[in-house]
């Protein structure tokens, strides 16, 4: 049986948070760039997302040259919904958000600087990815990896 994708591409992770700028400076920091900022409002947004009369603050986010983006949206109306800023692997829901790094100790260490610690440590799996799992601001556990082999 032949199945047809329906999907054409991937085109971005989006996070729900309170401080857009605390949050996208994070992200920043870490090498993305701010591809655009904008108010979102009205009755194409209250009906994909089934809030009606939403108003959010979005900035979209992309790796340098282009790819997936991340789209961090902070509410004006209605107030966001608080969730767990301690959030283990295992709870249900996104988890991660992972990134390619060339350097991962002296990206841990920046961020360490910042106050952004890591949840566990950094692992190696065989001699081909060292990982490790940094929680940034709000909670988020942002997975950092870098290739070794």
């Amino acid at each position: 049986m032949c199945l047809m994708s329906h999907i054409r591409r991937f085109d971005h992770v989006g996070i729900t948070v309170a401080d857009l700028d605390t949050v996208t400076a994070f992200f920043v920091g870490l090498g993305l760039e701010v591809e655009g900022r904008t108010f979102v409002e009205g009755e194409f947004v209250d009906t994909v997302i089934g809030i009606p009369g939403s108003r959010s603050h979005i900035v979209m986010l992309r790796p340098p040259g282009g790819g997936p983006g991340l789209e961090l949206s902070s509410f004006v109306w209605p107030e966001h919904e608080p969730g767990s800023p301690t959030a283990m692997a295992n709870e249900l829901g996104l988890r991660n958000v992972s990134f390619e790094v060339d350097d991962l100790q002296a990206t841990v260490d920046r961020l360490a600087a910042d106050g952004y610690g890591l949840v566990g440590g950094i692992g190696q799996y065989e001699n081909i990815w060292r990982m490790a799992y940094v929680r940034g601001p709000e909670g988020i556990i942002v997975s950092l990896a870098e290739r070794i082999g």
